[in-house]
């Protein structure tokens, strides 16, 4: 009786040492997942990165000048205003022209009026391309200053420092009409058009760069919110870096652009990778660019997220970091030659 005692009692305390081993391997697979996922998401860069000075600056008072010019004098800029963004797309293709680019307009119809993306193409022919965009119109009758007035602003800027480039591929700029609702996520996106044409005329796409919202920082804390609360764990809670977003899939294209961009400068960078379904990664042009089946990032200031004046008559000139600004640009133009080079 006592040896058969004894063996059920060994055999109980190896079944509870078997199921504590078999715990403990399932909290490490556990905590190895979210680890791995959390680098994922968060890319972060290996190595140390150091700064990379190609010798190209942006004056960020031509980037105010920009801004004021298509916020105050242009505006409105929306869909009910079509003289008005036909203004602002004449402003734009002179701005391109004056940077030696080869510029063409991209009409096209929506409910009978006609509206237009302005395209300028750098470098030589090639059959693949990169394509850096912002949109031009806004969400109403407002000034629209950081949505996306800065992205133009910066694709305007961007377009002076390609033509001053030795590129090896073709490169083009695209200022896009028709972002904003009604037409946000239809076909009549002039993002949509751009893509499409892309597609038709059997163009391969290296990579697409959408400035979305790159002009509003602040150094104050909880200054930064984020679509899940639990990013903000992984991420700073002060609005004073760029992000670089991208899909998951996109994680090489959107290290790539992040190193570049971080090598460019003391702005910090950070990146997202994250499923279409979280509240802010596909809210631009660069969505229409991921339906045609091609790479594309975003690159933003995290647009309501950290500015509250997003879609209000406050979103004025006067609140935007040109300083700041300036250094994203010539990030993006640092990310624009490793994507044509490599």
């Amino acid at each position: 009786m006592l040896d058969a005692y004894e063996r059920t009692e060994t055999d109980r305390v190896s079944r509870r040492a078997l199921v504590f081993r078999l715990l403990v391997w399932i909290v490490l697979a556990i905590g190895s997942f979210v680890a791995l996922l959390a680098v994922y998401i968060v890319q972060p860069l290996v190595g140390s990165v150091s700064r990379v000075d190609r010798g190209y600056a942006v004056d960020p008072q031509r980037l105010e000048t920009h801004v004021r010019v298509l916020s105050q004098d242009l505006g409105p800029r929306d869909v009910e205003h079509p003289e008005n963004l036909d203004r602002c797309a004449d402003y734009i293709r002179s701005e391109f022209e004056l940077a030696g680019a080869q510029v063409s307009g991209q009409p096209f119809e929506r409910n009978g009026v006609t509206y237009r993306n302005v395209s300028a193409k750098f470098g030589p022919e090639s059959p693949e391309i990169v394509v850096v965009g912002a949109h031009y119109d806004t969400a109403g009758p407002r000034p629209g200053a950081d949505d996306n007035a800065s992205g133009v602003a910066g694709l305007i800027e961007l377009a002076g420092l390609l033509g001053r480039s030795e590129l090896s591929m073709r490169v083009e700029l695209v200022a896009y009409t028709l972002e904003e609702p009604p037409a946000f996520r239809t076909k009549d996106m002039g993002s949509a058009v751009h893509a499409r044409s892309l597609t038709a005329s059997g163009t391969e796409v290296r990579a697409m760069i959408g400035l979305e919202m790159i002009g509003h920082f602040s150094d104050a804390p909880n200054s930064q919110r984020y679509p899940i609360g639990a990013l903000g764990m992984l991420y700073p809670n002060t609005g004073n870096f760029i992000a670089v977003v991208g899909r998951v899939g996109g994680a090489n294209l959107v290290r790539t652009v992040k190193r570049a961009m971080s090598e460019s400068s003391s702005l910090p960078v950070h990146s997202l990778n994250a499923p279409s379904f979280v509240p802010g990664i596909d809210f631009s042009d660069h969505l229409n660019y991921w339906n045609e089946g091609f790479p594309a990032v975003m690159v933003s200031d995290t647009s309501f997220y950290r500015n509250r004046n997003y879609h209000t008559i406050n979103d004025t000139a006067d609140t935007l970091d040109y300083l700041r600004m300036a250094q994203v640009v010539v990030g993006v133009h640092a990310a624009v030659l490793v994507l044509s080079e490599s």
